[in-house]
């Protein structure tokens, strides 16, 4: 009986924490790679610090959806590939730098996200010129 309500309150736990980093991540990777802004807007914090080839500018959810279909409408992803990933002290915040090869060349990417409650909003998404 001991041993069954521990593993329900451990079980809750886990559930509450949220999704792992690496979940969220990869997926935040998929939607890079296929161009897929819709999924892609769904980590965005409700204000994004937004930096396309040094154009860069704070939008709301809406407004760095349509900047980022906009650059993927010119520069059509073929894949994403993860350089390095991290994340703070406090772990608070996660960060993940990555290369976004396109048909038109490749891009390095760069990736801050915000953790409250196990959610992850992205509060900065940069796209340099590599």
């Amino acid at each position: 009986m001991k041993n069954l309500i521990l593993f329900l309150v451990a079980s809750a736990g886990l559930a509450m924490a949220g999704p792992p980093a690496e979940t969220t991540l990869g997926d935040i990777s998929r939607a890079l790679s296929t161009g897929d802004v819709e999924s892609l807007g769904r980590y965005f914090d409700s204000s994004i610090e937004l930096s396309i080839l040094e154009q860069e500018d704070v939008y709301d959810r809406a407004g760095a959806v349509t900047a980022v279909r906009a650059f993927f409408s010119k520069h059509p992803p073929r894949s994403f590939s993860q350089v390095h990933q991290g994340s703070s002290k406090g772990s608070d915040a996660e960060y993940s730098i990555g290369n976004l090869t396109t048909s038109n060349g490749t891009f390095r990417v760069y990736i801050y996200m915000k953790v409250e409650h196990g959610n992850y909003r992205i509060q900065e998404l940069r796209f340099d010129e590599e």
